[in-house]
């Protein structure tokens, strides 16, 4: 990597224990939760869906401004960009994501949300911080606040995001194709964390290299000729023909894909029919696809248009009556952490945390357009994104005990412990900050 501000250098203070570099942090975190919690609070019992986040946008911009940024609201739709020049240094940007989930909040929390809302299904619904995303906001406020505090500890340019529809996997490229990188100073390090529902609250959880996956939404409109369910022999069936496609694509991760190579292709729906005797003439399956890298990828997307050809062949249908395979555009890229500089942020976390609390874990299947910020400029950014432990520390010995199911992020009874997850998140992001752009000397 060409720049002037290399990871050795900007990060060779982490290996120096942070108390000594600002060893007061951890008490002034302390001492601004409280009212970092009371914006939590507002955030969860306010939230609103993908690309709808006018009133959170509002309220956080305005907090972010009073505190001296420069702000730009409606990037990207709802997107808000706040900058902070403090003289010569690299640039870093921390994001937090917004949007809420079209799920009705069961967790009994005293400011749970009643919020209800008609998202693109046109099903009104309930709308649940049931990922997280409100100790994102709270933890991203808290962090610009010490940041600003401690401008004398730091030279560079700080760049915080409030990132819209991340539930649906639009929302960075939205901002990103409203000029983002373009309009705004361009980030030479990337830095984002999210709330972890399998993790004790306030551990600190990170992958080198791919952590979490690609994800694809795959259509397949399988055709056929109907008829009466009594005399199959004159008809195509296309449940038949969709079900052998269903079987063959188990194969494309048993038998083509590397075990080595993590891969999932699951069929989420199947929807055919309308009478038990009456064979329909078309079906419809709706597939989630999974990989990490792009060969990955290109061997699954592939394996399934070749599939379902073969399958519509074998049962004797003509080419004008074969599979039709549509794979959404545009989808969400592989979250991929730098390696080095991943390990060197780390360290200097594992000093000031302890080794019990920093830990690295496996790669997960799920996905984060969080990936969209390191592709824009693969050649330039460093890109970490981790993981902050929200289970309470009862629930987990509960769950150990096998007394309780954990909760996963998307269930309308997640409730993390949000002290902890705040306190923990806006510390480590302060700190890694520090480090990237600590002034020589200071």
């Amino acid at each position: 990597m060409n720049k002037v501000w290399g990871i050795g250098s900007a990060l060779a203070l982490a290996m120096v224990p942070q108390a000594a570099l600002a060893d007061d942090l951890r008490d002034d975190v302390a001492d601004d939760l409280p009212g970092l919690m009371e914006v939590y609070k507002d955030l969860h019992a306010n939230p609103e869906l993908s690309f709808e986040e006018v009133r959170t946008a509002a309220k956080l911009a305005t907090l972010v401004r009073e505190l001296g940024f420069e702000v730009t609201e409606g990037v990207g739709q709802t997107g808000v960009v706040a900058v902070l020049r403090n003289g010569d240094g690299p640039t870093v940007m921390l994001r937090a994501d917004m949007d809420g989930l079209p799920v009705i909040e069961q967790t009994g929390l005293p400011f749970a949300s009643k919020v209800t809302a008609t998202p693109a299904s046109g099903v009104t619904t309930g709308v649940m911080h049931a990922c997280g995303h409100d100790t994102h906001m709270a933890a991203w406020v808290g962090a610009a606040q010490l940041l600003v505090e401690r401008k004398q500890q730091w030279s560079g340019t700080l760049v915080m995001i409030l990132q819209p529809a991340e539930e649906i996997g639009l929302g960075a490229l939205a901002m990103l194709d409203d000029g983002l990188f373009e309009r705004f100073p361009k980030p030479d390090y990337v830095l984002g964390f999210h709330d972890a529902a399998q993790f004790p609250a306030g551990m600190i959880g990170y992958s080198p290299g791919f952590a979490l996956a690609n994800v694809d939404s795959v259509d397949i409109t399988v055709k056929g000729v109907g008829g009466h369910g009594a005399y199959p022999h004159t008809t195509k069936d296309p449940i038949v023909i969709a079900s052998s496609i269903v079987m063959r694509l188990q194969t494309l991760v048993s038998r083509e894909s590397s075990p080595l190579d993590p891969a999932v292709v699951t069929v989420g729906s199947f929807l055919a029919g309308a009478k038990h005797n009456i064979i329909p003439d078309e079906a419809r399956l709706q597939l989630t696809v999974r990989s990490y890298s792009d060969a990955s990828r290109k061997l699954l997307l592939d394996g399934i248009k070749r599939i379902a050809r073969a399958e519509a062949l074998a049962a004797g249908l003509p080419e004008e009556l074969l599979p039709v395979v549509t794979i959404e555009d545009p989808y969400t890229p592989a979250t991929y952490n730098t390696p080095e500089f991943t390990e060197q942020v780390m360290a200097g976390l594992r000093l000031r945390f302890g080794g019990d609390r920093v830990m690295q874990v496996p790669s997960v299947m799920g996905g984060e357009d969080f990936s969209q910020f390191y592709r824009a400029d693969r050649e330039n950014i460093e890109s970490l994104i981790f993981w902050v432990g929200g289970v309470p520390q009862e629930d987990m010995e509960r769950a150990e005990r096998g007394e309780i199911t954990l909760p996963s992020l998307h269930s309308p009874f997640w409730a993390p412990d949000a002290e902890k997850v705040i306190a923990t998140a806006t510390e480590a992001m302060v700190a890694t900050t520090l480090d990237l752009m600590a002034q020589k000397g200071g």
